[in-house]
């Protein structure tokens, strides 16, 4: 299964700039997921971090991989407009180098173990096939107070 943008925007409640993944390219549900994240020089971090040598925030390469890891887990549950997933842990965050404009981020999700409102995922992050960031993740699935408007 792939998913352009307009497809994203209709199960992640995040909106621009803070929706961190452009298209998925292969999902095999309740297992995997593959997104993509193309890191341009007009991202507005860019202007601070850092002036003459920009470097994507590694906070915001997780939070990438996080909303893949939530989109996967999202269409999923049938009743995926009345919740939210929430980061409710990292663990063995590693950043192997670094994400520039100009970079596409791969983003690979596993998931680990899924029981009840709680989800452990794997998620990996590579530029040009060579390994970025990685790092184990725990959601916690919660009620929204109001539906998604699209």
């Amino acid at each position: 299964m792939q998913l352009d943008i307009n497809e994203i925007q209709k199960y992640l409640p995040h909106r621009y700039p803070f929706l961190m993944i452009d298209k998925v390219v292969e999902m095999v549900p309740f297992k995997r997921i593959v997104a993509v994240k193309s890191v341009t020089i007009n991202e507005a971090y860019f202007q601070g971090h850092f002036p003459g040598k920009p470097v994507m925030p590694g906070v915001l390469i997780l939070e990438s991989m996080a909303q893949a890891g939530g989109l996967l887990l999202l269409l999923e549950i049938p009743d995926r407009d009345r919740k939210l997933l929430y980061l409710a842990s990292m663990s063995d965050v590693k950043f192997r180098r670094p994400v520039v404009p100009g970079d596409q981020l791969r983003i690979e999700v596993d998931i680990l173990t899924w029981k009840g409102d709680l989800c452990k995922i794997k998620a990996k992050a590579f530029v040009e096939g060579k390994l970025a960031t990685e790092a184990t993740m725990l959601c916690v699935m919660a009620d929204r107070e109001e539906p998604i408007k699209s």
